[in-house]
């Protein structure tokens, strides 16, 4: 953050953008009706001498009011597209502009009222402990995905597939030279994606046997090959269990103790955590876990949530009234005593949660009563 004036609930602050995480963050503070001003281009045309116009693309710098935005987790960029409210030779009063924010472009947003989730949001943003403190590789034969793992944020660097032949019969023979091959691009992508610098730790995982194949593997690699970088840091890299290579399988590795022991400050292990604790209550204590808004709502008006699981989509309502209500639900929680994990989509977890509408909680005592009702 490089300046905040926010007085009473209305005001600005001026961002910038360093790392993937700092763009989802932005996305999920942005709403339609607030204002961005930010460096942008557009491309416009000037007559020439012969009277025929060519277009050039000029950069300037707009104030634009919100009214569809866009994120790109691929290309990590946010798409904003609103009408412009500053006087410019290029772009009319009113006229619509579609301004790009990326990494290392500041830019300054303004709101008419910053509610406490806005405001966390920022914070948390701009804590410099929250970045991807984990690196994964899962895998299985012929697919592996290579993922950061960070707060607020799981990012697929890398998807490798390849085709591999029959362990058996006359293809047998090219299998090894297939599996080293395929071995080969995923510890590429490895180098060019893991900083040690920032990632405490490297967990290589897959079902059977596969991860120890390739861990050896590597390690021979590293042996030979590699200028350092894996060398220093052979003592960061864990193997574990996965049951397959997709990105979903990410969450059983967040969930073995010995990562969550490893990563206990980090957001991602957190909601995995709570999520499991929700899935168990379920289970075993029905009438102290509910779901969906009717259930919760009710809950909270019997001041029974423990512990409130709601996942950060459900703040991105362009219902005024519908977000106001989550905001209000969430500084309620925490004032009565209870804890509060907003989810993000970004990950597994709360992926899972958002198709249990978004919105759960863990009660603080049983309310059978509630279970029979349909909210």
């Amino acid at each position: 953050m490089l300046s905040r004036q926010i007085r009473g609930k209305e005001g600005s602050v001026k961002l910038l953008p360093v790392e993937g995480e700092d763009l989802w963050h932005t996305y999920n503070l942005l709403q339609v009706g607030d204002h961005i001003t930010a460096t942008t281009f557009r491309k416009v045309q000037r007559a020439t001498a012969s009277g025929a116009g060519e277009s050039e693309r000029v950069k300037l710098k707009l104030r634009v009011k919100v009214e569809q935005v866009d994120f790109d987790g691929v290309g990590l960029t946010i798409r904003i597209k609103g009408t412009n409210t500053t006087e410019n030779e290029h772009v009319k009063l009113g006229q619509y502009h579609t301004i790009e924010l990326e990494l290392n472009r500041a830019f300054t947003l303004e709101k008419t009222e910053w509610d406490a989730v806005h405001l966390d949001i920022v914070k948390e943003a701009c804590d410099f402990a929250n970045t991807a403190d984990m690196a994964a590789v899962v895998m299985q034969e012929g697919l592996a995905h290579v993922c950061l793992v960070g707060g607020s944020i799981t990012l697929v660097k890398a998807k490798i597939e390849k085709s591999l032949p029959k362990k058996r019969g006359a293809a047998a023979q090219g299998y090894e030279k297939a599996l080293h091959a395929f071995f080969a691009q995923i510890y590429q992508a490895l180098v060019n994606h893991v900083n040690f610098e920032i990632v405490k730790i490297l967990v290589i995982a897959s079902p059977g046997f596969l991860k120890d194949q390739f861990h050896e593997w590597m390690m021979k690699e590293v042996e030979n090959n590699d200028p350092g970088k894996f060398r220093k840091n052979k003592d960061r890299i864990v193997i574990a269990h996965s049951s397959s290579g997709f990105k979903g399988a990410l969450k059983e590795v967040l969930a073995a103790p010995k990562f969550q022991a490893i990563l206990k400050d980090v957001k991602a292990v957190r909601e995995v955590q709570t999520l499991d604790e929700f899935y168990e209550m379920l289970a075993t204590e029905p009438a102290k876990a509910f779901y969906g808004p009717g259930h919760v709502m009710a809950a909270h008006e019997s001041l029974a949530i423990k512990k409130l699981l709601i996942t950060d989509a459900l703040f991105r309502s362009s219902d005024v009234a519908s977000r106001r209500k989550y905001v209000e639900l969430v500084e309620s929680v925490k004032q009565n005593g209870g804890e509060v994990y907003i989810f993000s989509t970004m990950h597994v977890s709360g992926e899972q949660l958002q198709k249990l509408s978004g919105i759960a909680a863990i009660l603080r005592l049983p309310l059978p009563d509630l279970e029979d009702e349909e909210l």
